[in-house]
């Protein structure tokens, strides 16, 4: 009995549909918290396997693998609308499918795309795939604000993953091309007919990993001397608390406690830690904060909304009460958070979404940008670059204020969240953020994580979520600048792998000469060998006119030719033809459907090829066409080709019958 193959066992939709759909659902495992990172490569190899299997599906495949992965990945959507913000479900549900389903798009334009090449198949997927799905991922990081979280690239910011070294040459793009590339070449390896493209595809992987561990060696920029102590202070307040007018002081107080237990050089408090406005809140309040950090010999950061100077937009800001000056209030450093959440801090289409904000419960949504490169606090001798939550996915948003600085700064409130893996897949973002511009980046959190992140990635402490902590540490200085924050952007990158896939795409092999194939005679079940390799290709100039191009292959095994000096008919000497059975032409191979017509089985056929190959030249009679479906093909019998001896042999009969009857004639009349 012979072992069904993957084909076979994934013929039936359902079969098909539940493999992708479990693929996608495991995708959540390559990210935080779980850090699989060997996943994703085998899992994103899976998904091309599966458009090989059916590529009449593969754009539909590959929408389909984003939407369950992206809804599996996202899911805490749901809780930031319905269990935060209080949305009814019959809203709360559909917005909630509605991002993947846009994410989707990307994943399935990738393999549009795909399908317009025509390269051989190694060049193909182990080149012009891996640009094409990175350049789609580039492009959603960008697309209406853009979103870039759930990129492979991401999976593999681990502290064990090799490929995590390019972050600091090219950024996050150019880790996800180095991730599909791997994911392409381990499908070339496993399902590849000559064994010496496995062996160049194999080569492949091992040099890619092992380049990437000794770049994980490197460093590009400098440690300072001197050693700074930070605090990150989560005061973890629920959010359904957090603007409540009855809990504003009761928050202050809680914060107020955790400053003054820390005598931290730095110390940084969350997002919008004071839920007023600054120009609305009592500025003893401000006062009494800078006055204890500075007894501590601390300074001081707090994440706090602001009105702009015309009072006519909102701020989502940290101020920097290092050198507060109650009577000068205006000169108060601020940072204002440049890359805003869509329809969670500004409103995209206020006419459409105006009427599901007065059913929720999420006050400042609607806030405006800072600008990018804005200049870095001074802290305790430190530049520090601050960034607010959401702008920490944007790394090239980052660069330009990172270059002024020595430590980076993130203050988010993930809250809305809830118990969700949204936080984690946000460090893993603070990660690559760390690893892209080679500094200490540190993270105070409302409700976790809050954590200390090295320059090369590792995430040296970390809080416990949804507990009241204050995290302290020790962080060094960083000087000089990464090769990916020399070039400014990965748009370097994006012009590099567009440039690639435009001359792989137009690319045009030559015509082939079509073969013609052997007749098939059912009833006779065998073959003449001597029409096998004929082509359709015109006889040569100097060739007689009824002699028909001869394949090198068989030319010892055709009828030869004496040319006698008097008679200008040639004279054929006749071999006997010799016959190859053809395997294929089998009662369970070959069903008769009508008196011309025959359905072939196709896995008979591929058993038949195997077999049915010439004993001298070791070619193969009859292939099998390229076709979706081969057991829906119908096949009908081909008329033998064109044959110079039969010709001759026709002639010289036709004249022996056509003389015989004219002496009959002659006769009679004599």
């Amino acid at each position: 009995m012979a072992i069904p193959t993957l084909e076979h066992f994934l013929r039936k939709p359902f079969r098909y549909y539940l493999v992708l759909t479990s693929l996608a659902l495991a995708t959540p495992y390559a990210f935080a918290p779980y850090y699989y990172h060997f996943l994703m490569p085998f899992l994103f190899a899976g998904l091309i396997i599966l458009t090989e299997l059916r590529p009449n599906s593969r754009i539909s495949t590959a929408y389909w693998f984003g939407l369950v992965a992206y809804t599996s990945q996202f899911w805490w959507i749901h809780t930031a609308l319905h269990t935060v913000s209080g949305l009814p479900n019959i809203y709360a549900i559909p917005l909630t499918f509605l991002l993947p389903a846009f994410l989707a798009l990307f994943p399935a334009i990738a393999f549009w795309l795909y399908e317009k090449h025509h390269l051989p198949r190694p060049l193909a997927l182990g080149v012009m795939l891996p640009l094409l799905w990175t350049i789609t991922e580039f492009g959603r990081e960008r697309v209406f604000t853009g979103f870039g979280w759930g990129a492979l690239g991401y999976s593999q910011i681990s502290e064990y993953s090799p490929l995590a070294a390019f972050a600091p040459i090219g950024g996050i793009h150019l880790v996800t091309l180095a991730t599909a590339a791997l994911s392409c070449w381990l499908v070339l390896v496993v399902r590849n007919r000559f064994w010496w493209q496995r062996v160049i595809f194999v080569l492949a992987i091992a040099g890619l990993t092992y380049q990437a561990q000794i770049l994980r060696t490197i460093s590009y920029t400098y440690q300072q001397p001197k050693e700074v102590r930070v605090a990150l202070l989560q005061g973890n307040i629920p959010q359904h608390l957090k603007f409540d007018d009855e809990q504003l002081l009761p928050t202050y107080r809680r914060y107020f406690d955790l400053v003054s237990k820390t005598k931290a050089e730095i110390v940084v408090l969350p997002e919008t830690a004071f839920p007023q406005y600054l120009q609305h809140i009592d500025k003893k309040i401000i006062d009494r904060f800078a006055e204890k950090a500075k007894e501590n010999g601390s300074a001081l950061a707090v994440g706090i909304p602001a009105f702009t100077e015309d009072n006519k937009g909102q701020l989502n800001a940290m101020i920097n009460l290092a050198n507060f000056n109650p009577m000068q209030p205006e000169k108060l450093q601020v940072y204002a958070k440049n890359h805003l959440v869509p329809f969670g801090e500004f409103k995209p289409i206020p006419q459409l979404t105006e009427p599901l904000y007065k059913q929720m419960n999420m006050p400042l949504s609607d806030f405006k940008r800072g600008g990018i490169g804005q200049e870095p606090f001074d802290m305790a001798g430190e530049k520090v670059a601050m960034n607010i939550c959401y702008e920490d996915g944007f790394g090239d948003e980052l660069i330009e204020s990172a270059k002024k600085s020595t430590l980076l700064a993130n203050a988010s409130n993930m809250a809305w969240y809830g118990n969700s893996n949204a936080m984690w897949q946000q460090l893993q973002q603070s990660q690559t953020r760390a690893l892209e511009m080679g500094r200490y980046l540190i993270r105070a959190q409302n409700n976790g994580a809050s954590a200390i992140i090295a320059p090369n990635g590792k995430v040296v402490e970390y809080t416990k979520p949804n507990t009241t902590a204050i995290l302290e540490g020790k962080v060094h200085g960083m000087t000089g600048e990464t090769p990916y924050m020399r070039l400014g952007s990965s748009w370097y990158l994006f012009y590099a792998m567009l440039a690639v896939a435009g001359v792989l795409m137009s690319y045009r092999p030559r015509t082939k000469l079509t073969p013609i194939l052997p007749t098939i005679n059912p009833n006779n079940q065998s073959i003449d060998k001597n029409t096998f390799g004929k082509s359709n290709r015109q006889p040569e100039k100097n060739a007689p006119k009824n002699e028909s191009p001869i394949d090198p292959l068989t030319q010892d095994k055709i009828a030869t030719h004496q040319k006698s000096k008097d008679d200008k008919i040639e004279q054929p000497v006749e071999k006997p033809i010799e016959t190859i059975p053809i395997p294929m032409a089998q009662p369970e191979m070959v069903q008769r459907k009508s008196v011309n017509s025959f359905v072939v089985d196709p896995e008979k056929v591929q058993q038949a090829q195997a077999s049915a190959v010439m004993p001298d030249s070791n070619k193969i009679i009859f292939t099998a066409p390229d076709t979706l479906d081969a057991s829906k093909q119908m096949w009908r019998p081909i008329a033998p080709p064109h044959n110079a001896e039969d010709d001759i042999v026709r002639q010289s009969e036709n004249k022996r019958q056509n003389i015989k009857p004219k002496r009959k004639k002659n006769k009679k009349r004599k």
